[in-house]
């Protein structure tokens, strides 16, 4: 699977199921602890590539269902470990979340890494990123070329403005592992955004919005 190790954190991203999901484990590599990012079908695909990690917890980035259809079998898989999720998102679980997460929160593995959780709505009311250091795991709130589909445009103004005030303040170099398909970076996407504001759109304009496109 692929693996992502900068010295700090380790990153296991696997992809998942028919809808191109990616679910990930992040570990701290000095402890051995780490959390579950998503519970898309096809779970036993990340599970499998657990193996000695202490599993603190398993973070749900939105309640779209796709990123939940593997919940009872992540569930079986981590006994006792608590799912966790923005409260706006709460009510979309299969069951219920034992925690919330809330925007600024801090999860610890071992004493050196930190995730940070940053509440970025828009595609969904409670959609979170996760940030470790210059690594972000933006569920599906940004993807190379776009943010996630917005179901009407004042989301898709209320995405943008998630991703212009939380995510565009990172570093250039800081990876962005989104919720389905490729990995992009900051830098990407801050020129991507520079040539969309360029261009005149219409006030209605949401759905499957392209930075590049029109």
């Amino acid at each position: 699977m692929p693996l992502h190790y900068d010295g700090e954190v380790q990153i296991v991203k696997v992809n998942m199921g028919p809808y191109d999901n990616n679910g990930y484990i992040i570990v701290d590599p000095e402890s051995g602890e780490g959390v579950i990012i998503d519970a898309p079908t096809e779970a036993e695909k990340l599970l499998a590539e657990v193996g000695d990690t202490k599993v603190k917890g398993i973070l749900i980035t939105h309640g779209h269902r796709d990123h939940t259809l593997g919940w009872d079998e992540m569930r079986d898989g981590t006994p006792g470990v608590p799912v966790s999720v923005h409260p706006d998102d709460a009510h979309m679980m299969p069951a219920p979340a034992e925690l919330r997460v809330n925007d600024g929160d801090v999860i610890e593995l071992g004493s050196k890494t930190k995730l940070q959780i940053m509440h970025t709505p828009g595609h969904t009311a409670g959609a979170i990123c996760i940030l470790t250091g210059k690594h972000l795991f933006s569920g599906d709130t940004l993807f190379p070329g776009g943010p996630g589909r917005t179901g009407a445009p004042e989301l898709f103004q209320q995405v943008k403005d998630s991703i212009e005030r939380k995510l565009m303040p990172l570093p250039d170099d800081t990876q962005v592992y989104p919720g389905h398909g490729l990995d992009t970076t900051i830098g990407e996407a801050r020129e991507q955004i520079r040539v969309f504001d360029s261009k005149p759109h219409p006030a209605d304009l949401f759905g499957d919005v392209s930075w590049l496109g029109g």
